[in-house]
């Protein structure tokens, strides 16, 4: 049924338990969990903007911290970091593996701040390429 499921995670307590239940849910399924991180530059950023390589690395440690939980849950695991929106890192992750489920939590940012820009969520509920499951993490 899923054998390939995204997990987004931005290294805060509520996507980590979007990944512990990805983790639950691909330890019963023999699944591989991918986690995925998208980080944005953002103006009060003390990295240049145009600096990709800090960016990643500060991607990679995200997925790097989230992935040894999952490998010692016993889950087989791969990390992704994107530069972008979470919401686009995770679609487009699931679209490029064929991924069969994308789990994320449902906590979004902060109600200004969703009136302009649309929690991750919500946009992955409405772009993804597959099925979704939003764990309640509030």
């Amino acid at each position: 049924m899923y054998k390939k499921i995204v997990a987004g995670t931005d290294g805060s307590e509520t996507a980590g338990e979007a990944v512990r239940q990805a983790v639950e849910l691909a330890k019963s399924l023999g699944a591989t969990v991918h986690l995925v991180t998208g980080l944005e530059p953002r103006f009060d950023d003390p990295l240049p903007v145009g600096d990709d390589a800090a960016k990643e690395t500060a991607a990679d440690r995200i997925v790097r911290e989230a992935a040894k939980k999952v490998a010692d849950a016993g889950v087989t695991v791969e990390t992704h970091s994107k530069i972008g929106d979470g919401a686009s890192a995770i679609t487009d992750l699931a679209e490029e593996i064929g991924a069969d489920l994308i789990v994320v939590g449902n906590r979004g940012v902060s109600s200004p701040k969703r009136f302009l820009l649309g929690s991750v969520p919500t946009k992955v509920a409405q772009y993804a390429p597959c099925s979704v499951l939003i764990v309640r993490t509030t």
